[in-house]
């Protein structure tokens, strides 16, 4: 224990771990602070637009005279609303939608045709907690901790330590604990602020914490074998730091590239193209033509009789299915080829930490690759269910009834992640 008291005094007199602290624990308020503005603009959004969707409604609900035009003038809000923990990593929110205005027409168009928000933000990635723990931790770490042993050696007092020191692996472990226990203290407590300013559960607090200690006994590890290393330190610091590049961007940038080639997938374009040609079509084609495609996915309503006029909103919304039915080939392949490789980086960042510990916060934030296409799934399950309201509506003849309207399918979509 006097040990341990002594190298915390230690600590305490030495500037460069004091700046290096100040630094860490600023960058970290910083970048929480970032998260959290950037889920309160996305709540508030979310609030603005569900107060817009009830006026939209109200508004449009004199336009509506039939089921038909009832399905063509209402839009509904789908959301993903940040879980509690998004603020600490934002992760694919920037590149995703997380939200979607849909209506019952075709379905694919509406999904790929997208917000996706500041295109120069989703290029470089934001700076936010997950970057800061992934990225930056590993560089302060290898700032402090590469010279412990040569520091002593060139001040002349490495010989007398280690003749003093009862176990010397003791003595440098102790120190090097110290060091990093001091960093990551800097590093996560600005995390429980920002956690109790966003609601977060203690226990969803406390396993990112335990998931970044983790990630840091790593980098003081290998800091703390490395600088017993019988070279100077800025070979000792040369060798960390190229152990970073390899890890933090030469194989996460390969793995990419090495992916994209692996797993082809078709563009989004490519599919928002088929799906509205195809409807696009749908007008100058014989309407027996789109009838048939459609009671071969609706068997249900072949006994539909259609009448005479030259515009029906039985064969409108007939050929919006069956622009889907068109695009579904394509959309289905486009959605299991990035689950592929999402599955493929997960495997590969284990020989990357940094990309695998970035992974790991934005899963338990609920902001990565999986969260973003359960969010899609909910929007792709919620347009079934409208089109299950309506059809039997439009093929059975019902009569029109604006009070059963309140029996709509309302979208369920809840916080995905930890809490």
């Amino acid at each position: 224990m006097t040990s341990l008291f002594n190298e915390i005094r230690f600590a305490a007199k030495d500037r460069t771990l004091c700046l290096w602290m100040v630094i860490v624990i600023s960058l970290s308020t910083v970048a929480l602070g970032f998260g959290l503005a950037e889920v309160q603009s996305q709540n508030a959004t979310i609030a603005a637009l569900i107060e817009s969707d009830r006026e939209d409604r109200l508004a449009e609900s004199a336009k509506l005279k039939d089921w038909g035009s009832a399905a063509y003038y209402n839009f509904h809000l789908t959301y993903d609303e940040p879980s509690t923990l998004a603020f600490m990593a934002l992760g694919g929110r920037d590149i995703h939608p997380w939200k979607h205005r849909i209506r019952m027409l075709a379905l694919e168009g509406q999904i790929y045709e997208r917000d996706v928000g500041n295109p120069s933000v989703a290029l470089i990635g934001r700076f936010d907690f997950s970057f800061l723990a992934s990225f930056v931790l590993p560089l302060v770490l290898i700032i402090v901790l590469y010279d412990l042993r040569a520091g002593e050696q060139r001040a002349g007092r490495f010989n007398l330590l280690e003749a003093t020191a009862i176990r010397p692996v003791v003595l440098w472990g102790l120190r090097v604990w110290v060091r990093a226990t001091a960093v990551f203290l800097c590093l996560i407590i600005p995390l429980f602020v920002g956690g109790l300013v966003a609601g977060a559960s203690l226990t969803s607090l406390l396993t990112v914490a335990a998931v970044v200690f983790l990630y840091s006994a790593f980098w003081s590890f290998l800091c703390f074998k490395l600088s017993a290393w019988r070279q100077s330190a800025p070979i000792i610091l040369m060798a960390l730091t190229a152990i970073w590049l390899l890890t933090a961007v030469a194989i996460p940038a390969a793995a990419r590239l090495a992916v994209d080639r692996l797993v082809p997938i078709p563009d989004g374009a490519d599919i928002l193209m088929l799906q509205r040609e195809s409807v696009n079509d749908a007008w100058d084609l014989p309407r027996e033509a789109t009838m048939d495609k459609f009671f071969q996915r609706y068997p249900e309503y072949v006994s539909y009789e259609p009448v005479s006029s030259s515009f029906e909103w039985q064969w409108y919304y007939a050929f919006q299915q069956v622009g889907d039915q068109e695009a579904e080939s394509l959309s289905k392949a486009y959605r299991q080829g990035r689950v592929q490789r999402d599955n493929i980086a997960a495997w590969l960042s284990l020989l990357a930490p940094p990309s695998l510990l970035e992974r790991t916060l934005q899963s338990l934030a609920g902001t990565d690759m999986k969260a973003s296409n359960t969010y899609e799934q909910q929007v792709r399950d919620y347009h079934a269910q409208l089109r299950a309201f309506y059809y039997p509506k439009f093929f059975f003849h019902e009569t029109f009834d604006k009070n059963s309207l309140q029996k709509l399918p309302v979208f369920g979509g809840s916080p995905l992640g930890l809490d």
